[in-house]
Formats: structure tokens, C-alpha cells, sequence
């Protein structure tokens, strides 16, 4: 794998499960590792680890969903290291599961905004900076197997996971001429506390019997090998790779 060092990269909803285990990454790469969320203590923690084996890391509360703390996010990261090389918009949340009679219309925007709109506040500033950094860079929006596949009671998370699909190819699109690369990690089941939520909605039975006998690896993924795609992607093996999806998902998505 390429060497980061030298390089600063940022990670959105870095305080558990796959953005704390890229930042981790990261930062074992040789990377200056911006993480941002909105739980500051688990931050704390986070750049504590870091910092306790050698590495170099930055804090920032940041609410995604907000232009202001998205701005000031990447103001940060400028102003701490610099520069800015590489960027995974991970922050998301999977809202309330409800049919599309009773989903509450606050709710709907909720997931929208954090989700899509998040990306969308995430990449624009990320852009800007990368751009006057002159650097090029990489940029990885994290999607979902449901940015493809649709569940009941799940249209608001599913519409916001689709809908990075096309934000990310757009992008990809106009920002490849100044060097900036932008893709899609789309994770299938991963062990992280959003799934284990998720686990306890559709009951363990169900979970265990239905839904995991359908990865071809007859397990759920961790967090790290999602973090493995993530660096792979932003790193310079990656340097032809702009505008996909790429779907560590066990295989879970050729079966249905």
C-alpha cells in the first residue's frame, strides 16, 4: 500500500464502527488523521489512540448536516495540517423503520439531510480545499447494499443510500480533470453498533436463519476490512479508479 505520510485525511462519523476503524487505518498508513462526528468524547478517545502509537490526529465536532460545521470542519483540517488529501464521507444514520403510510415527514428529512445532503455539504467543501491545495485527492462517499437493494420500511434510508450512487458519479465526473478522485464504498452487514440496532429491529432469529445464510462468507463483515477498501481506494494503486462502486459485502448482493 502506498505511503500517506505526508498526507492528511479526514473522516466524517469517525466515533464508532467503520469511520474509527478507517481513521485507525489511516493513520497506521503514515496519514495526519482529521476525525470528525458529533460525539466529542468518543473522539477524544479516538486521537488519544492515535496519538498512543506514534500517530497524529485532530478532533472536530461536526454536525454534517449543517453547512456552518461542515465549513468549519474542513477549515479545521486546513488550518491543523494544511492540506487536505484524502476525505470518506461516512457520517450516516438509519433513521426510523416505518412504512411509507406512517413515516413522519421530520423523519424523512432527517435521514435526507445527514445522509445525502451531508455528502453533498461534505464533498463541496472538501473540493474547495483540495482544489486550492492543488494537491489532487480522493474522496470516498460510503454508501450501502441499500444503495441498490431496497427493504420494507426502510425508503428513507434506501432513497438516501441510492441517492449517493448519483452524487458520487456526478462529482467523480467534474472534479477528475483537477486530479480529484471520488468513489463509493457500499458495505453489506458489518459488525458496528448501527447493525446491531438494526439486528434487534429484525430479531436475531431472522437475522441469523434469513439474512446472513445469503452472504456467500456466511458472516457479517468488520469494520476493518471495510476500512481496507476505504484506504485501498484513496491510496495510489487506486490512481486509475474514479466514478465506481466498490461492494465489500461478502457476496451478500449476488444472491438477491
Amino acid at each position: 500500500m502506498s505511503n500517506m505520510s505526508n498526507k492528511v485525511a479526514l473522516v466524517t462519523g469517525a466515533s464508532s464502527g467503520i469511520g474509527r476503524a478507517t481513521a485507525l487505518a489511516f493513520a497506521a498508513n503514515g496519514a495526519k488523521v482529521v476525525v470528525a462526528a458529533r460525539r466529542e468524547e468518543e473522539l477524544a478517545a479516538l486521537v488519544a489512540e492515535i496519538e498512543s502509537q506514534g500517530g497524529a490526529a485532530t478532533l472536530v465536532k461536526t454536525d454534517v448536516s449543517a453547512s456552518k460545521d461542515v465549513e468549519r470542519m474542513v477549515a479545521h483540517a486546513i488550518g491543523t495540517y494544511g492540506r487536505l488529501d484524502y476525505a470518506v464521507n461516512n457520517a450516516g444514520i438509519e433513521g426510523q423503520w416505518a412504512g411509507i403510510t406512517d413515516l413522519p415527514e421530520d423523519e424523512w428529512d432527517r435521514v435526507l439531510d445527514v445522509n445525502l445532503k451531508g455528502a453533498f455539504l461534505c464533498m463541496k467543501y472538501e473540493a474547495r480545499a483540495m482544489l486550492e491545495c492543488k494537491h489532487g485527492g480522493a474522496i470516498v462517499n460510503i454508501g450501502s447494499v441499500n444503495s441498490f437493494l431496497g427493504f420494507p420500511t426502510g425508503s428513507a434510508y434506501v432513497t438516501s443510500k441510492h441517492g449517493l450512487i448519483g452524487l458520487t458519479t456526478s462529482v467523480s465526473a467534474e472534479l477528475a480533470p483537477q486530479g480529484i478522485r471520488v468513489n463509493l464504498v457500499c458495505p453489506g452487514f458489518v459488525d458496528t453498533p448501527m447493525h446491531h440496532r438494526a439486528r434487534k429491529i429484525v430479531g436475531d432469529e431472522l437475522y441469523d436463519e434469513a439474512l446472513i445464510p445469503n452472504v456467500h462468507l456466511q458472516r457479517a463483515g468488520r469494520p476493518e476490512e471495510i476500512a481496507c477498501s476505504i484506504i485501498f481506494l484513496c491510496s495510489d494503486e487506486a490512481s486509475y479508479i474514479t466514478g465506481t462502486t466498490l461492494t465489500p459485502d461478502g457476496g451478500y448482493a449476488l444472491t438477491i
